[in-house]
């Protein structure tokens, strides 16, 4: 029986809405692996290595070039409108306020395990072939994964702190402003790795026509209303993420920039919170779909998975030392800096979207964003359950404020 592309666009639909919600919602997964988690496990093992090679018929009659054609068209979409979130809701007010702590800590927390991710990264390199793309140099390729280990992926955060209760308390404010400041660490570092000399010229043209775009958009967005903000701030989007591109920067960090310089007090929280709610819900599972259609096992499972333990070593051996010193100079309590170091390991989104960006550009290879896509979702597994009973044990430092 024939059917259209229609047709079968709706099937991956189904499944994609499906299978991941009936494993989290039966499967009662939320203490270690949130919905989230879960769909992104499912993009991995519904991809082409997984259940592809398995029954590559369901993969060719379901994943279709066109049917995988439209669903990259949402998630594009998807994860441009959840970095854009991730971009307004970064509070520089409160890191400035109490920037020593907060500079110290945040610096701590990324260049600690951004050194350990390089030494992985040199590792992988000298381990076997087959891990740089062939449009990366060196140097993007080492810089590369050491962020991919650095990052926290602020708005999984978000969630979790929401989920252990501390999203609103002191420490859960605190680890907010560090995790804002390496935020934008991360995106400054992957335009220095996106940095193209051919296109250099116009890099430097977006760069000065966005300055001058993003004042009068700020002007703008203070004589209107909110409900023409909402608009307002979708179609910012749309034309910053595309002069990204367009500069040779990727949408993504265009995306980044255009909520950046946005100020989350023009909304109201309560709308934003639905939003990235909303966005998460109905349509982020297309990208993570999306996300598992682009792994691969061609270098072996093993290999993969062993490349994969390796970068999450570094990752959260070096987030917890660097978290850690940070403790020792600004002598916090005993058990405080394990808290935060282990909140602030969260992966997941933002480290594929990372990733993601990377294999576009073919600084890495697809096996490389496999075992990234593994330590990314490894990481966010172990918040919850380590961090949940020290909590339990050190609540008074919960309502402390710094």
């Amino acid at each position: 029986m024939h059917m259209t592309t229609t047709e079968v666009f709706l099937i991956a639909m189904v499944i994609i809405f499906t299978i991941p919600y009936l494993i989290w919602r039966l499967g009662r997964t939320d203490y270690w692996a949130p919905l989230v988690v879960v769909q992104i496990i499912m993009g991995i093992v519904l991809g082409p290595g997984v259940l592809g090679k398995a029954f590559p018929e369901y993969y060719t009659f379901v994943f279709t070039p066109d049917v995988i054609k439209s669903l990259n068209g949402i998630a594009w979409w998807a994860v441009m409108i959840f970095v854009w979130i991730a971009g307004i809701e970064l509070d520089l007010k409160k890191a400035w306020q109490y920037k020593r702590e907060s500079s110290i800590t945040a610096g701590l927390a990324l260049g600690t395990p951004l050194l350990f991710g390089c030494v992985a990264a040199v590792v992988l390199m000298n381990f076997s072939e087959g891990w740089m793309g062939p449009k990366g140099m060196t140097w993007q390729f080492i810089l590369g994964v050491g962020m991919a280990c650095a990052v926290t992926a602020l708005p999984i955060l978000i969630l979790l702190m929401e989920k252990l209760e501390i999203l609103r308390q002191p420490i859960g404010q605190r680890i907010l402003r560090y995790a804002s400041l390496d935020d934008i660490a991360i995106w400054g570092v992957l335009a220095l790795i996106l940095l193209d000399w051919e296109r250099v010229g116009r890099q430097g043209m977006f760069l000065v026509g966005f300055a001058i775009a993003a004042y009068l958009f700020r002007k703008l967005m203070v004589a209107i209303q909110e409900k023409d903000r909402w608009y307002s701030g979708f179609i910012w989007l749309a034309i910053i993420g595309l002069a990204a591109d367009w500069a040779g920067l990727h949408f993504m960090v265009g995306a980044f920039l255009a909520g950046a310089v946005m100020d989350a007090d023009w909304f109201n929280q309560e709308d934003m919170d639905k939003l990235r709610h909303f966005v998460l819900m109905i349509i982020m599972p297309v990208f993570f779909l999306s996300t598992g259609l682009r792994t691969n096992w061609d270098v072996g499972g093993s290999t993969v998975f062993i490349a994969a333990a390796i970068l999450l070593v570094a990752s959260v051996s070096g987030k917890l030392a660097g978290v850690h010193a940070a403790g020792k100079i600004l002598k916090w309590e005993k058990g405080e800096a394990s808290i935060i170091g282990w909140l602030l390991q969260t992966k997941a989104l933002i480290m594929i979207i990372f990733a993601n960006v990377l294999l576009d550009k073919q600084i890495i290879t697809s096996e490389t964003f496999t075992a990234l896509l593994i330590m990314a979702v490894a990481s966010t597994m172990l918040t919850v359950p380590v961090v949940s009973p020290k909590l339990k044990q050190m609540a008074e430092i919960i309502f402390r404020s710094k």
